[in-house]
């Protein structure tokens, strides 16, 4: 491509941050440690004590050792002989980040595989980090390994060998008015404390960050891509909370946010309290699912009684007030802008066979930063021309950067974090041709996406029950695709939210203010990858006492060029036109010249 008119991506690094020559010595180091502690196999997950789906560069220890650098995956390193679990969604990246001569990767769906067994001698000692592993994997863990192997906590050995290893992150906390939470922390406290009354608790540790940065109506730079402040909380029944940071976090600025709030500690007196909390003998609530097992450990272990119940803020924290929604969908206005000026771009530009893969990504991040509110990408950008498309979540460094070839199908799948909310939107774009077999297959995928978006279900319908309304074109033709159908969404929080979703796994009810994306897919390997994604509020179905439905809050156009209409319902057609009409009444007075020209070509009635 030539000199691009765009300035340098800030959002997103394109360098290949994997070096499989790399894996070699660090597993010797690592092996040395090993020997020198008595352990025969440590284990290596991709998590950090926070579980995030990012995590900082200074808790990238499956990275440093694998080379892999997925956002899910879990490493076993043996005296001889290492493994690379991970899903669907890596079975092509991680064999080319990592030494396949000397590390296995295996694919796995979900918990821990059998498999295991085979990286650890039968009578060893397999460790762990504590901090790392929630109880809830430890129990999987120990079923798969019983009477095989020892499973024992120790001290982390990929820290002992990590010689470079990055400085914790220490960036500023933000802290959000009424005007963009919608309630005030003591609110949402006053809430807790009737749910541990309820629980017959006397007090919850809190260990994700999304959940005490909504707590305490705060944000954060700590990870990329989600506005997180990484620390631990303790909310008891009665008297404050205790937020428990890095030292060199607390602040007089902090402080002063906090005021009357909670109270503020060092990390470091975190273990101290959890031992008080059992010495007084108190009953605490603590997720097995994302807790670390450290914490759940000392607690019983100095007397505690430990209620296992998921983190009580996830509930009330996806079901997004009248005031985060309006955030929201100013958001979406936003978002809305700048994706209207980069498909305008790429349409023009597409057929010139000049773009790249890198190119397209950066142009769309100048086009959201126009915006002074927009602050970060909330994920990086998936941008696969023609083959890479069908990866799912492809990663495109300068090492494989692809040009664009006039004809070929371009999958954009990206989204920004404003001040005002979250986004996520994946187009599927035109380039001047398509087959007939592209057709069917994007249509079929829109189908689907048009059955959740209309939508009307009973109160307690769960994501799992209507993630089959997606997939039922494609299986009408034999095909599917290897992924949810739909994740929930933070306001101004990670784009990745539980715990509702579309998809088999997620079986909790969907509530009124659950924001959720809708975004099925078609990927053929090594020719194309297709995926049409808006994001949905649920909102009370008018008319229809006791029903919900999807209001959809995206505002881009979807390609009607690549639409096979003879595929199209006539209900299908009037949402779609609908929804374009809607585009550019909402996105249409606030563009101008060709921007506003090719929106009203892109949005016109089928």
């Amino acid at each position: 491509m030539t000199a691009s008119p765009f300035p340098p991506a800030q959002f997103q690094s394109f360098e290949e941050k994997a070096d499989p020559a790399q894996v070699a010595p660090r597993l010797a180091a690592l092996r040395k440690a090993m020997v020198e502690a008595d352990i025969d196999a440590f284990l290596i997950p991709r998590a950090d004590a926070h579980r995030g789906e990012s995590v900082p560069p200074s808790e990238a220890r499956l990275a440093y050792v694998t080379g892999f650098t997925g956002s899910a995956g879990m490493a076993i390193v043996g005296t001889e002989k290492a493994a690379l679990f991970v899903d669907s969604r890596y079975t092509l990246q991680a064999p080319a980040q990592t030494d396949v001569t000397r590390v296995d990767v295996i694919e796995v769906q979900g918990g821990i595989s059998a498999e295991i067994n085979r990286y650890v001698r039968a009578g060893g000692r397999l460790a762990y980090d504590p901090w790392l592993h929630t109880p809830a994997e430890l129990r999987d863990l120990a079923d798969k390994l019983a009477g095989h192997a020892e499973v024992v906590p120790h001290a982390n050995l990929v820290d002992l060998v990590w010689q470079d290893r990055p400085a914790p992150p220490l960036s500023p906390v933000e802290f959000l008015g009424h005007n963009r939470s919608g309630r005030t922390a003591q609110d949402k406290i006053a809430y807790m404390r009737d749910v541990l009354v309820a629980e017959g608790a006397d007090a919850v540790a809190l260990t994700l960050p999304e959940s005490i940065c909504w707590l305490f109506n705060m944000r954060g730079r700590d990870v990329p891509n989600t506005p997180l402040v990484l620390g631990f909380a303790i909310v008891p029944v009665t008297g404050q909370p205790i937020l428990y940071l890095d030292a060199a976090k607390i602040t007089p600025e902090l402080l002063k946010g906090l005021d009357g709030v909670a109270d503020i500690a060092a990390t470091s007196d975190l273990d101290q309290a959890l031992a008080a909390l059992g010495k007084a003998g108190k009953a605490v609530i603590v997720d097995p699912q994302s807790a670390p097992a450290a914490i759940a450990a000392r607690l019983k272990d100095s007397g505690a009684r430990v209620i296992e119940k998921r983190d009580p803020v996830l509930g009330p924290k996806s079901r997004k007030n009248d005031v985060e929604l309006s955030g929201m969908r100013e958001a979406h206005r936003l978002d809305g802008i700048a994706m209207a000026k980069f498909l305008s771009w790429f349409d023009e530009e597409a057929s010139k066979g000049e773009l790249t893969e890198i190119g397209i990504v950066t142009a769309l991040e100048a086009f959201r930063r126009e915006e002074a509110t927009c602050i970060d990408a909330s994920f990086d950008t998936i941008s696969g021309a023609g083959p890479n498309g069908a990866i799912v979540h492809y990663r495109v460094t300068t090492g494989t950067d692809r040009r664009l070839a006039a004809g070929e199908l371009m999958l954009v799948d990206s989204g920004a974090q404003y001040l005002s909310g979250t986004t996520d939107i994946t187009r599927t774009l035109f380039t001047g041709a398509a087959s007939a077999e592209q057709k069917d297959r994007y249509t079929r995928v829109l189908k689907g996406m048009i059955a959740i978006s209309m939508a009307r279900f009973p109160k307690g319908t769960t994501g799992a029950q209507i993630d089959i309304l997606a997939r039922q074109f494609l299986w009408q033709s034999g095909i599917t695709y290897n992924h949810g159908t739909g994740h929930g969404v933070g306001a101004f929080l990670g784009v990745h939210e539980g715990p509702v979703g579309i998809a088999p796994r997620y079986t909790t009810p969907l509530e009124v203010g659950n924001v959720l994306s809708n975004e099925p897919g078609y990927y053929k390997a090594g020719e194309y990858g297709i995926r049409i994604e808006n994001l949905v509020v649920v909102r009370d179905a008018e008319q229809f006492p006791g029903y919900l439905d999807f209001e959809t809050i995206t505002l881009a156009p979807i390609d009607t060029r690549l639409i096979d209409m003879d595929l199209l319902s006539q209900d299908e057609r009037n949402w779609l036109n609908g929804f374009h009409a809607r585009v550019l009444a909402e996105i249409g007075p606030l563009v101008d010249g060709k921007v506003k020209d090719w929106l009203t070509r892109a949005t016109a009635a089928i």
